[in-house]
Formats: C-alpha cells, structure tokens, sequence
C-alpha cells in the first residue's frame, strides 16, 4: 500500500542512505589536497606548512610600510601613533615622532590593515585624520609597500602538494624552492645549484601579489627577506648560495590577419598569451637533479595561447622560437604589434 508502515519506514531508510552517501562523496573531496574545499585545505596546510614567520598552513595578509613627507611650520611635533587615511580608506600611523623642520620631513609609517590595498604609489597623498596644529593637513609617499594579501586557495593548494610531493632531502633544489615560498609575498620560485660553480645554489623568485607594480619582480628588500630566511634553513655545507630577481625578457611577436580584430579580442589574447607565460616562463632551474637553462618560449606556445583567447577565429602568427640570452632571465609579454 501507497501509505502503509513498511512503505514510509522504506523510504525513510533511504534517505537517510542517500544523504550518508553524498557526505562520503563530499567527505572524500576534502580528504585529499588536490580538491579540499578552504576550510579542509586550511587543515592540510596546517598539518604540511612551516612558514617563515614560523605561522602553520596559509600565510597571513602584511602590512605596508614606507616613509611620507610631512610639511607644516617649522618646529611642529607629528607625535608618533599620528593617523593617516589613503585616498582608498585604508589607514596608517607613523610609527616614529618627527619634527618638520625647514622643508618637507619624513617620517616612517604603517599601514593598520594589512593587505595589498594598504600599498600606495610614490606621490599619493595621505589625509591627517585628527588635524595637528602646524602641520599641514596632506603627507606625501616617498614609497609605501609590502603589503599582501592572504595567500589564496590556488597558492596554498600548490605549495601543500609540492610539499607532499617533494619531501625534504637535505637542501636539494626543490627545497631552496619550498623554503623560498614559504615567505611572504613569494608567489613562484626557482633554484639552480651549480650556476655560480660547484657547491653553489643559486636562487630567484617572484612576488606577483606583492609586487603587482613591478610586475611581480621583487625588490631589494624583499630579496634580503628571502636571503636572511635560507641562510637560517641551508645546510652548512653550501659553499655559497645566491639570491636574485629574474631579469625580464619581453617577447614580442606580430599577430597578421586576425579575423574579429577589435578590443575586446585583443585584451583576451593579452590576457591568455601572459597566462601562459606565468605558467611557462623560468629562469635556470633544476629538474630531477638535472639543470635546465632558462625556459625558451616557443611560437607555438604563443598560438596555442592566442587560439584558446575568446573571439579568435584564425590568425597568422610571426615569431621565431624566443630563447633567453643567459641563464636569469624570466618572459614576459613584451609588445604585440597587429597586422
């Protein structure tokens, strides 16, 4: 019978069946790093990670910090703990009293929320919050950088698989790669041993988020971060180890007799042919105990990218096989010139 005791208890007791199915299904997504969900990938990281500010799992937002200039009437005191608004919100306090003086003073500064918005450009203006007798109301950036945002699912998922895949070997290449990243602010790094000679390992890196002005390439104090964080975690029997910025290649190449020529295809192929190089480029590095030199970029890497762009039927592509003149140098787009 439609309603009778064994029917409903029947379908009751499949359900419930159906539901512990779907949480065993879900359950092993979660249980491996590849396809864990933020919340599960959080508890991989935490159990694999060992950043460089000694924190587990995923690396946490930073703050910036920079110097500004204040101007005003001479002997006027800024007291330290003086706060600051940016154009965009974000807030900063200098972290030191300073005196203006005759002309433009600096003072050193930090952002209080942490995250990459908190970066400014030299020349942007600061607002004093609580105005101060003396001083003039706008304090202008000489730099203001370092900030970060919190390391996202991809990056985080990336390094707990190259972690698990690539177990420590006492100060191989792939380890100068995983202490590297585990700093903030390093999105992609590289290591090649005996570049500068026998016993030597030679280290590169970039900061995509970090350093999105500089188009990812770090700068020099983010390179002695990195140089201060491996010369505590390498073994002592390095001779010597280098720590460098990758020096940028740009590839240029001439797209003939693209068919829907206009703006909005010309920005995805921009957007897939840089893509691509993000994934591809690198300066020398080592692979399976093997060193490579610095990656060549192939034309038909860049097709395949300029294919795969929406909107792109056929084209003609003029490029010659891109190879790095020396062994530091990283690709990126250069110009695109359309025909």
């Amino acid at each position: 019978m439609a309603n009778s005791v064994l029917r409903v208890l029947s379908d009751a007791q499949g359900g419930l069946a159906h539901l512990n199915l779907q949480h065993i299904d879900w359950l092993s997504l979660q249980l491996l790093a590849d396809t864990a969900e933020t919340e599960w990938l959080d508890r991989h990281g935490f159990i694999w990670l060992v950043n460089a500010d000694h924190t587990l799992g995923r690396k946490t937002a930073t703050l910036a910090e920079g110097i500004v200039t204040f101007t005003g009437i001479a002997g006027t005191v800024v007291p330290e703990n003086s706060r600051l608004a940016g154009g965009n919100g974000v807030e900063y306090e200098t972290i030191e009293e300073v005196t203006i003086g005759g002309g433009p003073s600096e003072a050193d500064v930090r952002a209080i929320d942490p995250g990459a918005a908190s970066n400014q450009l030299p020349g942007a203006v600061l607002s004093l919050i609580t105005a101060i007798p003396g001083a003039d109301p706008g304090a202008t950036v000489l730099v203001m950088t370092g900030g970060a945002d919190e390391e996202s699912d991809d990056l985080l998922r990336v390094r707990v698989l190259e972690r698990i895949r690539n177990p420590p070997h006492g100060g191989d290449a792939m380890d100068y790669v995983l202490w590297t990243k585990a700093v903030a602010g390093v999105s992609r790094a590289w290591a090649a041993p005996l570049e500068m000679g026998v016993g030597t390992v030679t280290v590169r890196f970039m900061a995509d988020d970090l350093r999105a002005a500089t188009a990812g390439f770090p700068l020099p104090q983010d390179i002695e971060a990195v140089r201060a964080y491996l010369d505590i975690q390498r073994p002592v029997a390095v001779k010597d180890f280098f720590v460098e910025s990758p020096i940028p290649e740009p590839i240029d190449f001439t797209i003939e007799g693209l068919e829907d020529d206009n703006n909005s295809t010309r920005g995805a192929i921009q957007a897939s042919v840089e893509e691509m190089l993000h994934e591809r480029a690198a300066p020398a590095f080592s692979m399976d105990g093997v060193r490579q030199e610095a990656q060549t970029i192939y034309a038909a890497w860049v097709s395949e990218a300029i294919l795969q762009s929406a909107g792109v039927r056929h084209f003609h592509l003029i490029m010659d096989d891109h190879v790095m003149p020396n062994a530091g140098c990283l690709a990126v787009l250069g110009a695109i010139t359309y025909v």
